[in-house]
């Protein structure tokens, strides 16, 4: 944990963005992973986490935001308990660690809530995402399972989002400590990317370093020679040699849970063919460029545009596409080759705040989202501040199944040497991500320098 203040600060600044009621934070539970005694790796709520800190199963935060008063409700130990897990701290322990003074059973939290909702108090909540949580509300609020959705507050989750995008010192710490982690996990992954190993090798290698360094995935990790399927978590396939090896993977402290998430693309043996060659520096080209563009004011759309304009030269360049490389965008042939959006934000979530949707987290008055194939996939188009911090991972997709669909409808064929595409229907895909930092005065690429250019990764390879 933080120290107290860090916590209690957060809770005060919330405090100032909603006028009256309770603020439920209902924490997460254990989850059963065959039978109910064999669990799967505890994972804290992360609302839950920035409020209070605990990361421990089974306790709920409240905000009195009329009162003043912040409430930790909880069970302590049984001695059943600690035959299996050994002493633990009280509750009341626990909630100093986060500034809060007031605990009581789990089983009294109903009858705060049920006296609040008596005197026509507010009760904020947001949108659960799991089972469970959804069933425990219900029962609180009284009210069927079905409505809980339907009763979220959207003030508090404008107020969530605010104050979670904007990043502090601690945070960025957590997050770079992330990602030199993530150096460590795909620099072992280029130096065993050769012919003959299997895939899963390699993905088990990078998810034991993060486990000896810094705690679990921070998302199961993707990795495949068959890159052009973007989440792809298959692991059976055998490298071989000209096949490029897409590794999407990062991981998240066990200490404070802040995420990293780096994707890198090598060719299998070591050494780029000049087919590969070409399409990755038109994807690194793009990576860069939208990076050098980052900073306050910008509308991460136009930096996805940007991107994607990159994308179209380099194709035009190489006679995959053709034409004005502006025209293709504005009519979206791009997205044949570049189906997905930019980058996301991330923090304590590696797709941070996502489970409070994504239309909230990305866009807002000024900046709706697209119905457009590709453009809708944009997780994120509204203007950057100082504080957030994205993810920068354009790439460029050949799938077969995607090329077929449109060229049986001569679909945007003004902008597309289909006979030329069929050519590279076995060549996979390419991504390049980093996690980006938006600064005062511009950006900051965070972490420790993962190679990324080609003769970066040739070197990395060879070792």
């Amino acid at each position: 944990m933080f120290s107290a203040k860090v916590y209690t600060d957060r809770r005060a600044k919330l405090r100032e963005m909603l006028d009256s009621g309770l603020v439920l934070f209902p924490g997460n539970s254990d989850v059963p992973f065959n039978y109910p005694a064999n669990i799967y790796p505890f994972r804290q709520d992360s609302s839950f986490l920035y409020f209070f800190g605990l990361d421990n199963a089974d306790l709920f935060g409240v905000v009195d935001l009329d009162n003043e008063t912040d409430y930790i409700y909880g069970n302590d130990v049984s001695m059943d308990d600690i035959i299996w897990m050994g002493q633990q701290p009280t509750i009341a322990d626990q909630a100093n660690q986060a500034g809060v003074g007031k605990t009581a059973p789990l089983a009294e939290l109903k009858s705060l809530i049920r006296a609040a909702k008596k005197e026509g108090r507010r009760i904020h909540f947001l949108p659960p995402y799991r089972c469970e949580i959804s069933i425990m509300m219900a029962g609180l609020l009284e009210i069927p399972f079905n409505e809980v959705q339907k009763n979220v507050s959207v003030d508090l989750i404008k107020s969530v989002i605010s104050l979670r995008m904007k990043k502090d010192e601690l945070e960025i710490r957590e997050i770079e400590n992330m990602i030199d982690v993530a150096y460590l996990m795909h620099t072992a992954g280029m130096k065993m990317a050769k012919a003959g190993v299997i895939e899963r090798e390699i993905a088990g290698t990078i998810e034991g370093i993060a486990l000896a360094n810094a705690g679990p995935v921070s998302f199961p990790v993707i990795l495949s020679i068959n890159g052009q399927t973007l989440h792809n978590h298959y692991h059976g396939n055998t490298l071989t040699e000209g096949r490029m090896l897409v590794m999407d993977a990062g991981c998240e402290s066990s200490e404070h849970h802040y995420a990293s998430d780096i994707t890198r693309t090598v060719p299998v043996g070591g050494k780029f063919s000049q087919r590969q060659k070409e399409i990755y520096e038109i994807v690194l080209n793009a990576n860069l460029t939208a990076i050098a563009a980052v900073k306050p004011g910008v509308l991460f759309k136009e930096l996805h545009l940007l991107a994607a304009t990159e994308i179209s030269k380099g194709l035009i360049k190489l006679g995959l596409m053709k034409g004005d490389p502006k025209e293709a965008v504005d009519k979206g042939a791009y997205t044949l080759f570049f189906p997905h959006g930019l980058g996301h934000p991330m923090g304590l979530d590696v797709h941070d705040l996502e489970g409070l949707g994504e239309n909230y987290i990305g866009y807002d008055e000024e900046v709706t989202r697209s119905k457009e194939f590709g453009l809708a996939f944009l997780r994120f188009g509204r203007r950057l501040q100082e504080g957030f911090v994205m993810t920068i991972e354009p790439g460029i997709y050949f799938i077969p199944e995607l090329i077929d669909s449109w060229k049986s409808e001569n679909k945007l064929a003004e902008f597309i040497d289909y006979a030329k595409v069929e050519t590279y229907k076995d060549f996979g895909g390419i991504r390049v991500e980093d996690d980006v930092l938006v600064t005062s005065t511009g950006n900051r690429v965070l972490g420790k320098p993962i190679p990324k250019t080609v003769a970066e990764i040739e070197s990395m390879m060879k070792m």
